[in-house]
């Protein structure tokens, strides 16, 4: 693996980065990071308040600040935001400091998961399906351009994504087999 035996889990909100990501980082002995827990952390308040105070441009640049100071750090399986690809110092960061995993998810699958999740700011609209397709629409190629892994979450559960992830891995990086 890449930069220090980290990896980056990225995706649409609802894909199973930070489920998936914590099941991974236990069965690899490293440690579980979430980008939007540690802002959340930082700011002590929610990412919805964050955005309702300084808008998703504001929210961008203290997700940029964390991602930074995050992929800095070694033996970490890092879930980072939804929207963390979308600026380009990230894509750089993630891409040459770790070993990158897409989990992909259909729209309507994500809709499945998070349609009655209040702490979902970009989905505050009326048409929230349509909302994220929008979204999927955009960073779908951003999200392909930089994994090493693309993963189909599909309906499986969280614990058999992990153990395909970590099957995946391994062949990436053997020596995590003895891990």
């Amino acid at each position: 693996m890449k930069g220090g035996g980290n990896i980056y889990l990225v995706g649409m909100m609802g894909a199973g980065k930070t489920t998936a990501g914590k099941l991974l980082a236990r069965r690899l002995k490293l440690d579980f990071l979430d980008s939007d827990q540690e802002i959340e952390r930082r700011c002590g308040v929610t990412v919805p308040v964050i955005f309702e105070i300084e808008g998703e441009t504001g929210f961008r640049s203290r997700e940029s600040q964390a991602i930074a100071e995050l992929t800095a750090r070694d033996g970490v399986v890092l879930a980072t935001g939804g929207g963390a690809v979308l600026a380009e110092a990230n894509r750089r960061r993630l891409a040459a400091r770790g070993t990158v995993v897409y989990l992909h998810a259909r729209p309507e699958d994500l809709y499945r998961r998070v349609r009655y999740d209040k702490n979902r700011p970009l989905l505050a609209t009326p048409d929230p399906l349509a909302r994220l397709r929008g979204l999927y629409a955009e960073r779908d190629p951003l999200y392909r351009s930089i994994a090493d892994i693309v993963a189909e979450t599909g309906a499986q559960s969280a614990q058999a994504l992990a153990k395909a992830l970590l099957g995946r891995l391994k062949a990436l990086e053997p020596r995590l087999a003895a891990g």
